[in-house]
């Protein structure tokens, strides 16, 4: 049997208790006395949880960035012209094009540093109030929409504008009906930009007869597959296409040639008439007809039955009971897609409750929860974000709209369980004073096994305890 053979079977022979799968399977782990909490009643405890989420005001806003990209560009082409103009003085000529060059190349950089450093700062922002959070289980939901929406940071605009979308257009609508979570993702402009829309001109539309340019299909299709219906939900590609039309003249605004940034709807980029989709007619006009038509996306059912299994898969186990998955869509059906009530269903479902391990913890999951157990005063910003990066979940860069995994067998490989070793090794060097002994009880409570208990507590070294601490199967799992 390999190693990693074993180590699944290790963790799935450990039985949990009530309190422990309500903080560590629902929530990012228990901080502080939170499985004391939870005891009394577990389920009502998670569903306590459910609480709306606040992150740093002070941080730009998807405007600001765009404001800021424009001016960049603006002063880009000016300088272009600028060189070119400079052609024409001879004597000057060499040391006009060095001075030039390298203004370029520091106003260029200084716009690449200030996108990666937003996008630093938003991510850290978002996971340390994970870290410091007292209803986690919010943070984690956050974490699967943002991840089912994904926007990857490629090229330097979404670079600034990729953590904006899940602070502006995922959270607000986080508890709410799921078609007005749909409507506010896909008129952000981080995921127009991410898919092209702002390109998008209906076949016959004003613009499209003055200039040759056409529809672009990336969003509707990525909305049918991914956001709502999924692979399987019954649409042809004549309804991506009509999806694609209806959703035409959805864009951005250019804040040097318009007044303010964000979204716009371009009338003279929209498709003239009516739309069929999924065998209903849309005859609505205007930005009003895509809008309809994801309203209409959202309540249908094989988007309740898609969307359930993904939340079931991600917070409960990679192969959920279908009585689990039965409880889920009736309250989706039941409510019009009501997101909160769909969380209460499934953490009231007994079948959500499993004694045994059912999820190994992403890279993102086991950072977040091994801070929350640990509980260091202060986490460097740095660290915090290279943590993800070393263990290969660097936020926003999944490269593909589908987001990254949510199986395990794609983060439990010999090389990905050597880089958590690694990072647990480096962790607990910064313990001088932990008690690998307290964070056990405040982790783990009465869920601890006799073997990681006594190899804990044998350990050598103060570093040596907390690193198997945050390695054993009770930790991994959840």
């Amino acid at each position: 049997m390999s190693d990693n053979s074993m180590y699944e079977k290790s963790m799935s022979s450990i039985s949990y208790s009530k309190a422990y799968i309500a903080v560590n399977r629902f929530g990012y782990g228990a901080r502080g006395d939170e499985l004391v909490q939870a005891k009394a009643n577990p389920k009502q405890w998670i569903i306590s949880q459910l609480l709306p989420i606040a992150f740093n005001s002070s941080l730009p806003h998807s405007n600001d960035i765009f404001i800021e990209f424009a001016n960049y560009r603006k002063a880009q082409k000016q300088q272009k012209n600028k060189k070119q103009q400079s052609k024409n003085n001879q004597s000057n000529s060499e040391m006009s094009k060095k001075v030039k060059s390298d203004n370029k190349m520091n106003k260029k950089g200084m716009v690449n540093n200030s996108a990666r450093h937003i996008l630093r700062s938003m991510s850290v922002d978002t996971l340390n109030r994970a870290i410091q959070s007292s209803h986690s289980v919010s943070w984690r939901l956050l974490d699967f929409f943002s991840n089912h929406f994904s926007v990857s940071a490629n090229g330097r605009l979404m670079v600034g504008l990729s953590a904006t979308l899940e602070r502006e257009a995922i959270a607000p609508n986080l508890l709410g009906k799921f078609e007005d979570l749909l409507l506010a993702v896909e008129q952000h402009p981080a995921m127009l930009i991410y898919l092209n829309n702002e390109k998008s001109f209906g076949p016959n539309s004003r613009v499209a007869k003055k200039r040759k340019i056409g529809l672009n299909e990336n969003l509707a299709r990525e909305i049918m597959e991914l956001h709502t219906l999924g692979v399987d939900g019954g649409y042809s590609q004549e309804d991506v296409i009509e999806l694609a039309k209806g959703i035409t003249g959805w864009s951005v605004k250019n804040p040097i040639k318009e007044r303010g940034a964000g979204f716009t709807f371009r009338a003279h980029g929209h498709e003239p008439g009516s739309r069929t989709l999924l065998g209903k007619e849309y005859s609505e006009k205007g930005i009003t007809q895509g809008q309809q038509m994801l309203r209409d996306l959202a309540i249908n059912p094989a988007t309740a039955k898609y969307v359930c299994f993904k939340l079931a898969h991600h917070f409960v186990s990679e192969n959920p009971p279908a009585s689990l998955l039965n409880k889920m869509e009736t309250t989706w059906m039941k409510t019009g897609g009501n997101l909160k009530q769909v969380m209460v269903s499934l953490f009231s479902a007994d079948e959500a409750w499993s004694a045994s391990a059912q999820k190994f913890k992403t890279p993102r999951e086991f950072v977040i929860s091994a801070n929350r157990a640990i509980a260091l005063k202060k986490i460097k910003p740095k660290v915090l974000f290279n943590s993800l990066v070393s263990l290969g979940q660097q936020p926003f860069t999944a490269g593909s709209p589908a987001g990254f995994s949510d199986d395990e067998s794609d983060w439990l490989g010999a090389s990905a369980l050597m880089a958590r070793i690694d990072w647990s090794t480096m962790v607990s060097g910064y313990l001088k004073r932990s008690n690998a002994e307290k964070v056990m009880t405040v982790s783990l409570g009465d869920s601890v096994s006799q073997h990681t208990y006594q190899s804990v507590m044998r350990a050598e070294s103060r570093q040596q305890a907390m690193t198997l601490l945050l390695m054993s199967p009770e930790f991994q799992r959840r």
